[in-house]
């Protein structure tokens, strides 16, 4: 059942290649990044603060140990030493003790942004249409909300509060450099010639990163595929293909990855250079200065200490650099999810300001139960809308469904039959014409709304982790176990009374686990708790044995009446027992009317039944 299980199937006629789910471009990215910057403003600015009174308080070591070189060497007493040692020390323990509050304030900072990352990402993956992820894939939305989100959170937490203090501990050094003697400052500033290696890795890492984490996601998606689907892979001996496909990916993936490590291994090397030549260059310089008495020993010591360890800083900042580049295209593949298609309901954006009541007009209502499909056009690719990227599976369908009445909508596999059902679930929306529901585009309703009106069961089914009222108040968080019993009762899960602990049974690994059969019935009962004026049955009870399809059958029937049903299904009783019977043949509707009227006419649907009664249904 969409709105309460799990995402339908994707129909027979439906194509088989995915659409990726699109990824911020880096305007969009930065200004993400700016916007949860802003929703914390006030402990970042105390962490940058923090960051540079202790990158203040470091300075003193060097420039003091300086002067204590300078004043032995004028043979200043024991005394002085001592009092300059004690300043050291002193400001060495209030470096410390700032640097751990800075990290402290980075760390709860971290935490609460990606607190909200997290939440804004289920927010936007719960927003988007079935249709969108099924065409984009699970692996993709899976990789983004795993691996992605915990590159982003790894950044928050450790590498922000890290870089902050290291940014600020290099400035406060050169800075300090210059202000001891500019022209040592000038020999320090060559540890900037680093700077050109890093632009050179930062122009590729980007999208290569990018790309590593796309090569990740197509993984992801094939091995889920594959693990779902194996016993249809080793009933039908696709093993070979499926690991040719799996050996394909894995090596995209460490291509990707390849090319990542070399760009690492061109920065550091070069970066590690470019911290001995200033310290050099100030010796020498210094040196020289020194015999012609242009400045002090104590001066060329604090110099060559400042940069010595300016090396420390400048390393975290490049210790990190790998991982802010993953984690920016971490970032963007999180936030491009706000950019892919929405259902239509607004969904609170903790990043994003809220809109004005004057730019979200309230949605309409429907007036009424009937629903009207007219000249309806369809095409697979980009959600249906571009009538350049597939042919259509639909051409000019018309159908009014009454309310009240039962529907069957029958025809040969690939007819359409399940792309329409969508439609009038509003998975997807036509490329031309209009599904309406009480006059209003069913597309358009919000998903609350929608699935009051209308719920789509198809034979994909979910059972959730948890126990089996767990299971059964999705569709109805309020019922109370009475109602929970009717529901099983109703669709003829009488199972569920058997349970050692009844509603309480805990489902799935470590519990009962549900055949088939049992999880369809599930869904079933969860359309029983939603109370739809209008169910889709799409071969709903395909996974049960004839049997016991026959009495779920008669007891949906039973708890359905005075509701619209529109059943898809192959097996042609259903048919016979509907009010009316649309035939769809490659797309179009061709037939319609009740069971007899069919017969009569001796088209296509009296060749179907024929044929189906011939072979003696169960």
């Amino acid at each position: 059942m969409t709105a309460t299980a799990a995402r339908p199937g994707r129909p027979e006629d439906a194509p088989p290649d995915g659409v990726a789910l699109p990824v911020a471009g880096p305007a969009a990215t930065r200004r993400a990044a700016l916007q949860l910057i802003r929703r914390d403003g006030r402990a970042f600015a105390l962490m940058l603060a923090l960051n540079a009174l202790a990158a203040g308080a470091g300075l003193a070591g060097p420039w003091l140990l300086g002067r204590i070189v300078d004043t032995v060497r004028a043979g200043g007493g024991v005394r002085t030493v001592d009092r300059l040692a004690l300043v050291i020390l002193a400001c060495g323990l209030a470096q410390l003790l700032l640097a751990r509050y800075a990290r402290y304030v980075g760390h709860r900072f971290g935490e609460r942004t990606v607190a909200r990352v997290r939440e804004q990402y289920v927010d936007r993956a719960l927003a988007l249409p079935a249709a969108v992820v099924e065409r984009a894939g699970t692996g993709d939305l899976t990789a983004r909300g795993t691996s992605d989100v915990t590159s982003v959170a790894r950044t928050l937490r450790d590498a922000v509060p890290e870089v902050c203090v290291a940014a600020a501990t290099a400035l406060f050094l050169l800075g300090a450099v210059v202000v001891l003697d500019p022209l040592l400052g000038l020999c320090g500033l060559g540890v900037l010639s680093g700077v050109f290696v890093v632009r050179w890795y930062l122009r590729r890492a980007h999208g290569a990163y990018l790309a590593e984490g796309a090569a990740t996601s197509a993984l992801a998606e094939l091995l889920a595929a594959t693990a779902a689907g194996a016993r249809t892979v080793e009933a039908l001996g696709l093993q070979e293909r499926r690991t040719a496909a799996s050996e394909e990916a894995v090596e995209r993936c460490r291509r990707t990855r390849t090319r990542t490590l070399f760009l690492r291994s061109v920065l550091l090397p070069v970066v590690d250079v470019a911290y001995v030549l200033p310290v050099a260059g100030v010796l020498l310089a210094g040196g020289a200065l020194h015999g012609r008495g242009g400045i002090s020993l104590g001066v060329v010591i604090a110099a060559a200490l400042y940069l010595r360890q300016l090396s420390d800083p400048l390393a975290t900042i490049l210790f990190w650099a790998e991982q802010l580049q993953s984690s920016g295209a971490a970032f963007a593949r999180v936030e491009g999810l706000g950019q892919a298609p929405r259902a239509p309901r607004t969904v609170p954006a903790p990043l994003l300001p809220r809109p004005s009541p004057e730019a979200s007009p309230a949605p309409a209502t429907p007036v009424d139960d009937r629903i009207d499909v007219t000249g309806v056009h369809y095409a697979y690719g980009d959600g249906g809308r571009s009538p350049a990227a597939h042919r259509d599976v639909l051409h000019g369908v018309d159908l009014t469904v009454r309310p009240g009445e039962r529907l069957a909508l029958v025809g040969p596999s690939g007819a359409g039959k399940s792309t329409l059902g969508r439609l009038l679930a509003g998975i997807d929306a036509p490329r031309r014409g209009s599904v309406t529901v009480g006059r209003v585009p069913i597309a358009a309703l919000d998903p609350a709304v929608l699935r009051r009106q209308v719920v789509l069961v198809t034979q994909e089914h979910h059972v959730f982790l948890g126990t089996l009222r767990d299971n059964l108040q999705i569709a109805a968080p309020e019922a109370e176990d009475a109602a929970l019993y009717a529901a099983l009762a109703a669709v003829g899960a009488d199972w569920a009374a058997e349970l050692p602990a009844g509603l309480d049974t805990e489902l799935g690994a470590g519990g009962h686990r549900p055949d088939g059969s049992q999880s369809q019935q599930l869904a079933l009962a969860r359309v029983v708790l939603a109370d739809p004026h209008t169910v889709i049955l799409d071969e709903a009870t395909a996974l049960l044995d004839p049997r016991t399809a026959r009495h779920t059958e008669r007891a949906l029937a039973a708890v359905l009446k005075g509701r619209t049903v529109i059943a898809i299904a192959h097996r042609l009783h259903t048919a016979h027992d509907a009010d009316r019977v649309a035939v769809m043949e490659e797309g179009r509707l061709t037939e319609l009317g009740s069971h007899d009227e069919l017969v009569a006419a001796r088209g296509a649907y009296a060749a179907l039944w024929h044929s189906w009664h011939s072979q003696g249904p169960s």
